[in-house]
Parts: C-alpha cells; structure tokens; sequence
C-alpha cells in the first residue's frame, strides 16, 4: 500500500460477514441424510476401509476447494486449478527422472504451481481482464503444458516410501496419512477467512472492489495473493495424486474443476462474492465425498456421477436465487399489509 495511501475503513475490516447459519444446519441435515442413505445402500459403506476410501478421495479437491473458496468471495474464479494438478503432476515426473532428489523435485513444482497462479493473477489484475475468461484460457494452456511435458506417457517409478505414504493410514485408524495434509490446510484457511482482517478484506472485496479500494484495502494486491494461493495448492494437489495412484500423467486431475466449483458453491458461497463461509464448504465437501461413493458402490457409472455434481452445482445457484426471491417478495407483503 502506498505511504499515503488511506488506511482501510474501520466498518469493512470490522464488519461480521453474514455467515449462512441456515444453509450450513441444512448441510449438516443432508450430511446425516447422506449417511443413512448410503449404509441403506451398501452394508460396507460405513466399514472403516471405505470411511477410508471416501477420505482419500476428497484429499485433492478439497486441496484445491480452499483457496478457491476465497477467490470466489473475492468475486473472482479459478477454473485452471485441475490444469495446474495436471501440469505438476507431469513435472514432478519428469523431475524425478531426470535425477532430482525427491524432496527437491516436489518444491520446484510447488514453486510452478505458485508462478502459475502468478501468471493467472497478473493477467488478471494488470490488465484488468474477467478471472473466467483468463482461467479458461490457461486451462488449456496448463493442460496443454501437461501433454508437452510427458505426452501420453506414464511415470510410475516414484520411490516406495512416498507412495506408501500416499496410500496408507494414520497407524490403525481409517483416516489417510495424505487426508492429513487436508485437515492442516484447512485449519489454516478456515482461521484464514474466518478470523484475520484479510479475510475480513476478501468480503469487502466481494461484496463492493470499488468501495473496498476507496476504503484504503490494497485489491490488486490481495488478488494477486489469491491466485498464487491456489497455484500452489493445485500443485501440492498433483504431487498428493501423483503418490496416491503412484503415476505422473498429463490428464491426471482432468475435469476436477467442476467438482471443486461444485463443492464451494454447494456450501453456501455465493458465486457473486462476498458471502460464504468455509464451515458450510467444509460439510459442502463432505456431503459430495459420500455421495459419490454410495453410489459408487452400488455400481453407478461415472456418467452419472458427473449428472450428480452438475446437479449439486446447478441447485447451489438456484436455490439462493429462490430463496432471496421469496424474502424480497415477503418482505413487500409486509410492507404492502403495513401500508
């Protein structure tokens, strides 16, 4: 910010976001819902190996579900995530080959990840172009990146001891090592969004840019934060693929970015921006984990599945909708019958 620059109004870094109270207690009401459901339909779904299974396969699009999260209640959008999975996945590959320790590998390509969501965000920001078409022009652009770097060709030599990390559980228990990853990261975004003046920044951002920059709050920059965020949990979301199925490929994560939409708006954040809650995202992820399984197990096709994220994603926007048409038409009721 510049020296002289106004501080941030007190009002906008202080005010309470409304948090969608009732949405989240209807998320947690289809959550139980979703249990019962899905140990009606299968008499394993609630063992402990598929409470297993349901963890390990959130892990990536939870990864990348928390900081899109925050760029949505900024009011912007990030439809490359799954390319930037797709591309470090292959990178990580290709590291490896050409010699590079391990760890060293899977830094560089933390580091791609975070010069990807930089690129994402520069174009966005210095030439003030619509974060939707930008992404989905790197999109293709990551994905296609991906294909250069390893073609059709698979990489699956990666050392025991990182795959076994991403295919075993905490000592006996059900949860897996890498869901591990998922549950720091989300802490960290929660209290993120949830309890810091940046966060408080991010709704005012959503809810008005303009006033929000007149307000003294650094937008660009906070963007530019924002996209880099999510280049860099994309990539840790493609290294924790990569050792989980213990391959680098170019189409690794392809076509994730509908679930990870689905999953943020589907847990009450408005696609608008400045409203929404990590809470209600975190139970949004949950209830689309299990889903999937249940049906799953019992022998739905992945076309289906694909039919059932639309769905979620279709009513995650009109459901909202409806709701404030009907508050607005009772509320010129009221007036009407006071009148």
């Amino acid at each position: 910010m510049a020296k002289n620059a106004p501080k941030p109004d007190a009002a906008l870094l202080t005010r309470k976001p409304g948090l969608p109270l009732g949405w989240e207690a209807l998320l947690v009401i289809i959550l139980v819902a979703s249990l019962v459901a899905g140990r009606v339909l299968s008499s394993v779904f609630l063992s402990g190996a598929n409470i297993s299974n349901v963890l390990a396969d959130l892990t990536e699009v939870a990864l990348m579900a928390l900081p899109m999260t925050l760029i949505i209640v900024a009011a912007e959008i990030d439809l490359s995530v799954a390319s930037v999975l797709g591309a470090s996945s292959a990178l990580l590959g290709v590291l490896w080959h050409m010699g590079l320790p391990m760890p060293v590998a899977m830094a560089l390509v933390l580091v791609a990840g975070g010069f990807a969501g930089l690129f994402n965000g520069l174009v966005i920001v210095k030439l003030n172009l619509p974060s939707l078409a930008v992404t989905i022009g790197t999109l293709a652009l990551f994905r296609g990146l991906a294909y250069v770097l390893l073609g059709d060709q698979a990489i699956a030599d990666f050392p025991p001891g990182y795959t076994l990390f991403g295919m075993s559980n905490l000592g006996s228990t059900f949860i897996p090592l890498p869901f591990l990853i998922v549950a720091a990261c989300a802490i960290v975004f929660t209290i993120l969004l949830q309890a810091t003046a940046f966060g408080r920044s991010l709704y005012a951002i959503g809810a008005n840019s303009t006033a929000a920059s007149f307000s003294g709050i650094d937008v660009p920059k906070i963007k530019l934060r924002l996209f880099v965020m999510s280049g860099v949990m994309s990539a840790l979301a493609g290294i924790v693929y990569t050792l989980r199925f213990t391959s680098a490929r170019g189409d690794n994560g392809e076509g994730f970015e509908l679930s990870v939409i689905a999953a943020v708006l589907f847990g009450g954040v408005s696609i608008f921006g400045g409203r929404g809650s990590m809470y209600g995202v975190l139970l949004s992820l949950l209830i689309v984990g299990v889903l999937k399984n249940a049906l799953t197990l019992v022998d739905v096709s992945s076309e289906t599945l694909t039919i059932v994220t639309g769905a979620l994603l279709l009513a995650s926007v009109l459901i909202p909708n409806l709701a404030a048409r009907w508050r607005l038409l009772r509320d010129r009721r009221a007036l009407a019958r006071a009148a």
